[in-house]
């Protein structure tokens, strides 16, 4: 190479060619130039043979198996109908957000098996499991639920019990005498 190169432009020209015009970085290492790229992830559509999308959700104890295939928005949940699972409609409106957030309510079917917890652990994981699996079958509407927390495992759970207290925290009443 007889050129001299006196700015970063002048390596990008000497050196990738189409690589370097398309704003990747270019890390130099000896000989061989490397290129970084500074693109944003792709992400795949996951469908099985039967056109669903699953995926695992979880909340407190509660651990949620989603399925989600293309349908009428009927939601069942353990063998029944969500109204009558989570009988509260602050669990149903849990429940319907992801779909509310992504822009698909009424177009998908949602089987799930939930394990473990309490109601609201349970609504909680469906929802997290719900997420999941609208991004593996359309990866376009992971940012809306990426951004809205949908996508993030809630990692709080029950403290455990201490030795020498009442709970986890609660001492036993002291006594003076």
């Amino acid at each position: 190479m007889s050129e001299e190169i006196k700015s970063l432009s002048d390596l990008k020209t000497a050196v990738g060619g189409a690589e370097a015009a398309s704003g990747d970085a270019i890390a130099v290492e000896g000989d061989a130039p490397a290129v970084i790229s500074t693109a944003a992830p792709v992400y795949e559509q996951k469908r099985d043979e039967l056109g669903r999308s699953y995926a695992t959700g979880k909340r407190k104890d509660a651990i949620a198996r989603v399925w989600v295939k293309p349908g009428t928005g009927k939601i069942t949940v353990n063998g029944r109908d969500v109204s009558t699972y989570f009988a509260r409609p602050v669990l149903q409106m849990v429940i319907s957000q992801p779909f509310k957030v992504a822009n698909v309510v009424g177009q998908f079917d949602v089987i799930c098996t939930v394990v473990g917890g309490g109601l609201s652990g349970q609504a909680g994981a469906v929802k997290h499991g719900i997420s999941k699996a609208l991004s593996h079958y359309d990866p376009a509407v992971r940012p809306a639920l990426k951004k809205a927390g949908f996508l993030t495992r809630d990692s709080r759970v029950v403290e455990r019990k201490k030795y020498g207290k009442a709970k986890a925290r609660k001492s036993f009443q002291f006594s003076k005498r």
